[in-house]
């Protein structure tokens, strides 16, 4: 299962291919809105994608571990984030964005972490938060994401 949750869209472009490279070793791979999971139980690993906002995860997908967290301690569980921050893939910016994942990390230990620069796209944005980016995060827009990176990511987390 690859699960995720998205704020303008960037997520789950970047969980689909995950889930297409996972799909491509021969793996039967469902790909869903973290809000549409059912049960855990058909699956043999569980992967957990989340945009980033104001140094979180989205509630959706704290919310599901936190509810899930019986489940998800006995299948292999993976997360990745999809951040701007790593628009420049500094080794501070790891660390700052490897932080981002603290609270998911002290409820579910996962077996590995991706993480990956965003895209930003004002058009897609709700009022406010285009206000936000444009004027006071001062978030450049474009495409930062860098898809090697996230098929390589991908093919090395499969349990």
């Amino acid at each position: 299962l690859v699960a995720y949750a998205t704020r303008a869209g960037s997520t789950i472009e970047v969980a689909d291919s995950i889930a297409f490279t996972i799909a491509e070793k021969g793996y039967m791979v469902d790909l869903m809105h973290i809000d549409n999971v059912g049960s855990l139980a058909e699956y043999d690993a569980v992967i957990i994608g989340s945009a980033i906002r104001v140094g979180n995860v989205t509630p959706e997908v704290k919310k599901f571990v936190e509810e899930r967290k019986a489940e998800l301690e006995n299948i292999p569980t993976a997360y990745f984030i999809v951040c701007l921050t790593l628009k420049d893939d500094t080794p501070e910016n790891r660390e700052k964005v490897s932080a981002y994942l603290g609270p998911l990390r002290s409820i579910v230990t996962p077996f590995s972490e991706g993480y990956f620069a965003g895209k930003m796209d004002y058009s897609k944005l709700k009022r406010f938060d285009r206000f936000i980016a444009k004027r006071m995060v001062k978030a450049p827009e474009g495409d930062f994401r860098d898809w090697e990176k996230i098929r390589v990511w991908a093919q090395n987390s499969i349990p």
